[in-house]
């Protein structure tokens, strides 16, 4: 597992620093557009009931209700200013955004710190005679959060309250956390930096463990780790986060068309796009491609084993030197107790790490075997495993029996 625990141990060591540099930049932005270009002029401010956290708000609340959307900084930074025009620019569009940390604060945050922030909000929603009385959304909360913040954001994601999660330029560091993913139930979204972004393998690797079915969107845009947090309105990153949260928190699927299907608003322009499991509705999905703009290999036919099962294999991700795959295992025509998939790899590619499956070899013909979790399935149903590969990934082939 060399690229993730390379990653994981220099990301642990540089994102202070990096995001510390970012700090510095959006304390003081030169270029800020004051209360962001939404149609509610935004601005932050404390209160004595949440203490060390930075709340922004429209200055003259819309008549419709807020939804909620609690933040983690980068670098677990207790300044609450730190991701300022890109948390105001949220704001300005109708939304109660709550960042951990005071204004120009310091110290480190915890997880807990967004566990507070959406206890703050439902508890001054129902607090007669407060400003946010009956005015908040309450049935629509999402958590986010830049680099350590994004772990932060990990760590309540299974929140019952929360709607769904969103995670910038940021990936589990251990696979001992992985259980982290497992749980996951609600959508899910990836904004990250690219290729040149040190947190971009360990989201790849995230990407390729998430639940099967989950709904869940990935885009990658060409800026390095530090995002466009503290360019206007937060720029790139700022606009596409209130589209996200605008579909996933107030409904709008014209919002959405921005991120579902293969001629998506972003599909086909400077971000690279992956979609799994989108619906413009939020209805049963329909498994969805991965789609991007770069050139990947096309996905393996699936092919149907003997005893119930199909197997199809498709490359998630593709870069010089490695890959990252996914196996998707359907039971046909009957229930099933198990599967076995026979992996024949591209000659050259070598497996540095696979997930939700059990192993045997890691070159040329490879036997995959479910995990005690995703072997019983129904007649119609998937699950699957991934991988991590030194290599090319074009050119395998797989085919499942049940067992």
């Amino acid at each position: 597992m060399r690229r993730r625990s390379i990653i994981s141990a220099v990301l642990a060591a540089a994102v202070a620093l990096v995001c510390a540099g970012t700090v510095a930049l959006t304390t003081t932005p030169t270029a800020a557009a004051v209360g962001g270009s939404g149609p509610y002029p935004a601005d932050y401010e404390t209160s004595t009931g949440l203490a060390n956290h930075t709340i922004y708000r429209p200055g003259t609340l819309p008549p419709e209700k807020l939804p909620i959307y609690v933040w983690g900084n980068g670098g677990c930074s207790a300044n609450g200013t730190s991701q300022l025009n890109f948390l105001r620019e949220i704001a300005s569009h109708g939304f109660l955004v709550i960042a951990s940390g005071s204004p120009n604060g310091s110290g480190s945050t915890t997880s807990q710190m967004l566990t507070q922030s959406i206890d703050w909000a439902v508890a001054e929603n129902g607090r007669q005679g407060g400003k946010y009385y009956g005015r908040l959304d309450t049935s629509k909360i999402a958590v986010g959060g830049f680099s350590c913040g994004g772990l932060e954001a990990y760590a309540v994601s299974n929140d019952s309250r929360i709607t769904t999660t969103t995670i910038f330029s940021s990936g589990l560091l251990n696979d001992s956390d992985d259980y982290q993913l497992r749980r996951l139930t609600k959508p899910i979204a990836y904004f990250i930096g690219g290729s040149s972004d040190i947190a971009y393998p360990n989201a790849i690797d995230d990407w390729g463990k998430l639940p099967a079915g989950l709904p869940a969107f990935m885009g990658n845009l060409n800026v390095g780790h530090g995002g466009t947090y503290g360019q206007t309105n937060g720029g790139e990153f700022g606009r596409v986060a209130v589209l996200y949260l605008k579909w996933r928190l107030k409904g709008d699927t014209t919002a959405g068309t921005n991120f579902v299907g293969p001629n998506c608003g972003l599909c086909n322009t400077q971000w690279q796009v992956q979609q799994k499991n989108l619906t413009l509705d939020g209805g049963t999905p329909t498994p969805s491609p991965s789609v991007t703009p770069s050139p990947s290999p096309t996905p393996t036919p699936t092919n149907g084993g003997p005893q119930g099962c199909s197997a199809a294999y498709s490359v998630q991700d593709q870069w010089a030197g490695g890959f990252v795959a996914a196996v998707n295992v359907t039971a046909v025509g009957s229930a099933i107790n198990g599967w076995r998939v026979a992996l024949t790899l591209p000659t050259g590619a070598t497996i540095t790490s696979l997930w939700n499956g059990i192993s045997s070899g890691t070159s040329g013909n490879v036997t995959v075997t479910n995990q005690s979790y995703n072997g019983r399935l129904s007649a119609g149903q998937s699950a699957g495993f991934g991988f991590q590969a030194n290599g090319t990934g074009a050119g395998a082939t797989v085919t499942c029996t049940a067992g």
